[in-house]
Parts: C-alpha cells; sequence; structure tokens
C-alpha cells in the first residue's frame, strides 16, 4: 500500500498537486505569497499570465481609487479652494456684464461707478451692429499743431489722419494691440458725449475728456514737429457716409463732412510721461 500523497493548499480533487504553470491560484514554487484558507493568495504572487499568476482579486488591496479621491488631503483642500474662487470669479463677471446691459434698473444705478469700472474697457458690450439703425458712417479724426521754431516764427501744420495710422496698424496684424483698435475711437466717443453742439465741455467729464484727447494727440506727435516746439493742437472729426451697395437702388451722398474743433493750448500736463 502506498503512502497517501501529500495534499497541499489549492490540490485538485483527485489527489493530484497543480503542476507548475497552472493557472489554479496555488503558490508552488513560483508564488512569493502564503496560501490562505480559501486557495486565495495573501499578498501578491506572479502577475497575470505567469506562472502561478493570480488573475483573480487578490491584489486589489494594492490599488487606490481615481480622480479627486486619490489626492492628499492638502491637495484636495487646493482643488476645493481653487474651484469656489473660480465659481465666485465667474458669477461676479457674469452678474457686471449682466448689470452693464440690462435696461437700467435701482441695483445698477446704485452700483453704475463700480460696473462700469470693471466692464469697460476691456469687457465692453453692445448692439450697434445688430440695432435697427446700425452705424452708416465713417468717422475718423484728424489733428493738427502750431509749432513755435527756433527765430521765432510759427508754423501750423497740416492735419494729420490719426485714423488712418491706427487703421495701418491693424490692417494684416493678427494681433493687433488693445490701444490700436479703441484708444481713439473711445476717446473720441468720449469726447463727443461730453460735449454740445458748439464744442463746449458738459461738466467735469467734458473737460476730463479734452485733457484725454490731448494727450493722445500728443503721444502721436511728440514735443518737437517740424523743428520746432509744439505750441497748440487743434482737432476735426471728417465724417463719411457709407456708400450704398451696388446692387441697391438706393442713392447716397458720400461727400465728406467735417467739424472742426477750437484750438487747444498745449500745457506741460498734456505731454506724454508728466502727471498733473
Amino acid at each position: 500500500m502506498e503512502p497517501a500523497a501529500h495534499q497541499v493548499p489549492g490540490a485538485v480533487p483527485d489527489g493530484g498537486t497543480v503542476a507548475p504553470g497552472d493557472a489554479s491560484g496555488s503558490h508552488g514554487d513560483y508564488g512569493t505569497g502564503r496560501s490562505g484558507p480559501a486557495g486565495g493568495a495573501e499578498g501578491h504572487g506572479g502577475g497575470p499570465g505567469e506562472p502561478g499568476g493570480d488573475t483573480g482579486g487578490g491584489g486589489a488591496s494594492g490599488e487606490g481609487g481615481g480622480g479627486i479621491a486619490a489626492l492628499s488631503l492638502p491637495a484636495r483642500i487646493f482643488v476645493a479652494i481653487a474651484v469656489a474662487v473660480v465659481a465666485v470669479a465667474v458669477a461676479f463677471h457674469v452678474a457686471m456684464v449682466f448689470l452693464q446691459t440690462a435696461p437700467e434698473n435701482t441695483v445698477s444705478k446704485q452700483h453704475a461707478d463700480v460696473v462700469d469700472a470693471y466692464v469697460y474697457p476691456e469687457f465692453e458690450r453692445n448692439w450697434k451692429l445688430f440695432a435697427p439703425n446700425p452705424l452708416q458712417q465713417n468717422i475718423a479724426v484728424h489733428a493738427r499743431a502750431t509749432v513755435a521754431k527756433n527765430d521765432g516764427s510759427t508754423e501750423t501744420t497740416g492735419w494729420v489722419n490719426l485714423s488712418a495710422m491706427d487703421g495701418k496698424a491693424i490692417r494684416g496684424n493678427l494681433a493687433p494691440s488693445h490701444t490700436q483698435q479703441n484708444e481713439l475711437r473711445r476717446g473720441w466717443e468720449f469726447y463727443t458725449n461730453y460735449h454740445d453742439d458748439k464744442s463746449r465741455p458738459i461738466g467735469l467729464r467734458g473737460q476730463l475728456s479734452e485733457r484725454y484727447m490731448k494727450r493722445i494727440v500728443m503721444l502721436r506727435f511728440g514735443t518737437e514737429l517740424n523743428g520746432g516746439s509744439v505750441e497748440r493742437i487743434q482737432l476735426r472729426s471728417a465724417t463719411t457716409p457709407v456708400a450704398a451697395p451696388e446692387w441697391s437702388q438706393e442713392r447716397t451722398d458720400v461727400k465728406t463732412q467735417y467739424h472742426v474743433q477750437p484750438w487747444w493750448q498745449v500745457t506741460s500736463a498734456d505731454l506724454p510721461g508728466v502727471s498733473k
């Protein structure tokens, strides 16, 4: 009578031991862990596909969860704070833009200064493109100067098209600066909105708009022009109606109309880099 074969954990029912390389989960000579009561390896045996490798869930305890749950506590706190800050910033931006574009109400009137300071000029919105009567004129701003020569004589320069200078800098430029696109245009709108038909300033904003326009012109001209020092400057607008399309039967007079402003004396406060 032959002695009974030694049974190893994970042996097949007929008493034959699992051959090396069999995927039954026995550790044999290839596993590195100790077999548990149910035959599963405690620890990690060979990898899947390897001799003695465990393809079951025995190694699941070493796998971590994904997403935010996998982060450390300080990292999760940082992410939560960042999300909260972004949410508050987005809500504030939407509220400011809404108050600026919505019809006037009690809140927008009470906080008009705060809303305007945030929206203008970067987030300005208007509906002129979709208005019943969109803009049908091209408006250019021209400037000229009186310069004092060293011999005591004075000279008045010709008109310089400031708008054309900006247009030349923008055309063909894939990323034109905000200054090139809007500084002169918005400055002139500011000026005309706070001056009457006789070019007289309306309140403090009218006076501020004059100083703003003088600084814009002096940034273009500089203090020395045509061999002399700039003493006075003058502005004018050139308004040209947009011609009707060729297929239209409408006839439009495209003659340019000029509106000349008074002469302004240049002071040190109007010079570039000088604060009043």
